[in-house]
């Protein structure tokens, strides 16, 4: 793989979606508006930024032990302004929360590969995990950038720290875990969704794991004590019933996302709505696990992670069913592969472990060009995001304001 190969592979993976900035530039209060414009600008320049550097290439691997790093960025998005705040193995320290939930976070999920999928860390080589918090000024988001985690504070109002939750540190390592396995998935339309999908079930399952659920105990929750913190109940995706994570929110609306093929939502926005579609196949692995039962990470959790280590690049949904099914048939028995499949027809894909792979690619080709797709994204949230500015500087409330 050579430089150019590996920063398009690798762009830069958030937990809050565009259009949930989109919502929050429409708010009458001008601090969710700040909030919203400066979180939707960084995100956007650490795309760029990841994407064009093509000088960063594939850092060697070394075999490691998933070392503990964590540092406080000191509300600068400037990583090098940041402060060493604990490292493995130390105690915990005594006066920031944010430092100790992800040292434990990051622990626990650590702990998940291990004990679940027999994986060492995230690149199954014991690969350091760092993690920077107090990421920027009221910053509404949780990234990885393919390296390093960071996590914001949130604005206090629509996000609270972004450390509150562990299935939202499980979801941004899990792209960790799916950059290094297989062929990764690229970050553009189908696979992209897909990407997305695997971080909210694998988050969902280190939850659960943790916890000691089985699939009825379970929330299927993304994010719920991190989003909205004045109402009680919502949550940013849900795997159980994508579209109603959120209901009639005064300012955001309704969940968007679709929970089956026949209300895919075709956009060039957001990498191709990867936030978006995503809910088709977090809700067959819902379905399929609820028809399996008992645990979702012995059975269901298994075959997914089978299936992401069969994956192609530009994988899509129908490929990735296939899969499923193939891995349920070769590694538990008929009854669990039929219950992949029903979880797949449940949201309007039929599953076929005989189907050519092959077939399935060209069959729903259209992820295009991973570098220029993505590229062209982000030139074009940057355009979008100035417009906004524009817009909200010649508005008669923000004329008022001043």
């Amino acid at each position: 793989m050579n430089k150019h190969e590996t920063n398009c592979r690798r762009p830069i993976a958030c937990i809050v979606p565009p259009y949930i900035f989109e919502k929050m530039l429409d708010s009458s209060d001008p601090t969710v508006r700040r909030s919203a414009i400066r979180s939707m600008q960084y995100s956007a320049q650490l795309r760029g930024a990841r994407i064009a550097n093509a000088e960063m290439g594939a850092a060697a691997s070394t075999v490691g032990d998933g070392r503990r790093t964590l540092f406080h960025a000191k509300n600068s998005f400037f990583l090098s302004d940041a402060v060493l705040a604990r490292s493995e193995g130390q105690p915990p320290v005594t006066n920031d929360d944010s430092v100790n939930r992800l040292y434990d976070g990051l622990g626990t999920t650590r702990d998940f590969l291990s004990e679940v999928f027999q994986r060492n860390s995230l690149d199954d080589r014991g690969g350091r995990l760092d993690g920077y918090v107090h990421v920027g000024v009221d910053f509404n988001n949780a990234t990885f950038d393919g390296s390093v985690m960071r996590f914001g504070d949130g604005d206090g109002t629509m996000f609270t720290d972004f450390t509150s939750s562990l299935d939202v540190i499980a979801h941004e390592l899990g792209h960790g875990v799916t950059q290094h396995t297989g062929q990764d998935l690229q970050y553009q339309g189908q696979s992209g969704a897909l990407n997305e999908s695997f971080s909210d079930v694998f988050g969902s399952l280190v939850k659960q794991w943790v916890n000691g659920q089985t699939v009825n105990q379970a929330d299927w929750k993304i994010g719920e004590e991190v989003w909205t913190p004045g109402a009680e109940g919502d949550a940013l995706r849900s795997l159980k019933e994508p579209g109603k994570a959120y209901v009639n929110h005064p300012l955001f609306g309704t969940d968007p996302q679709p929970g089956h093929m026949n209300k895919f939502v075709n956009t060039s926005s957001d990498n191709g709505g990867v936030h978006i579609n995503s809910g088709i196949p977090n809700k067959a692995f819902y379905e399929a696990a609820m028809l399996n039962g008992d645990r979702s990470w012995e059975v269901t959790g298994q075959v997914w992670y089978q299936a992401l280590k069969e994956s192609s690049f530009t994988c899509v949904f129908q490929e990735f069913a296939d899969l499923t099914v193939k891995a349920a048939k070769d590694r538990f028995d008929a009854a669990v592969a039929k219950n992949v499949s029903l979880g797949w027809k449940a949201v309007g894909i039929t599953a076929s472990a005989g189907l050519s792979v092959a077939a399935a690619r060209g069959a729903f080709r259209g992820n295009g060009d991973s570098c220029d797709a993505t590229m062209q994204s982000i030139l074009g949230q940057l355009s979008h995001i100035k417009r906004r500015l524009d817009t909200l500087e010649k508005s008669p409330v923000r004329k008022a304001q001043r």
